[in-house]
């Protein structure tokens, strides 16, 4: 498995921007598919983007526009850029990986261990 970590969570206000990193450990990241995930309270985890090896991409109407996934191979990091940041942005964001094509919907066998990501009014 892919071990992950996340990085760049915090507190901003509404309209603001943060961007998320992911490191991943190990020699395949490049064909890895990659996804950011979150979980706010009290609500399921949803998938927010994904990026595959190739740099196809996958938004949730949610974030379409406002939020860019990409990756860095060389540094084996997956970014998410999240502008306009609204309320109820606010959750513990995941990165995940997979092996495969397919980014949604797919089983994702490896996650980092979140960072919050809280947005005020």
């Amino acid at each position: 498995q892919v071990q992950l970590v996340e990085s760049g969570g915090g507190l901003v206000q509404a309209g603001g921007s943060l961007r998320l990193s992911c490191v991943a450990s190990g020699r395949t990241f490049s064909r890895n598919a990659m996804g950011w995930f979150r979980q706010a309270p009290g609500k399921e985890r949803e998938i927010v983007a994904a990026i595959s090896w190739s740099t196809t991409t996958y938004y949730a109407n949610s974030v379409k526009g406002r939020f860019t996934i990409s990756r860095d191979n060389g540094k084996n990091t997956v970014y998410l850029q999240m502008n306009s940041l609204k309320p109820e942005d606010t959750a513990v964001y995941y990165c995940a990986a997979r092996t495969g094509t397919i980014l949604w919907p797919a089983e994702y066998g490896s996650w980092g261990q979140g960072t919050q990501v809280t947005v005020s009014s």
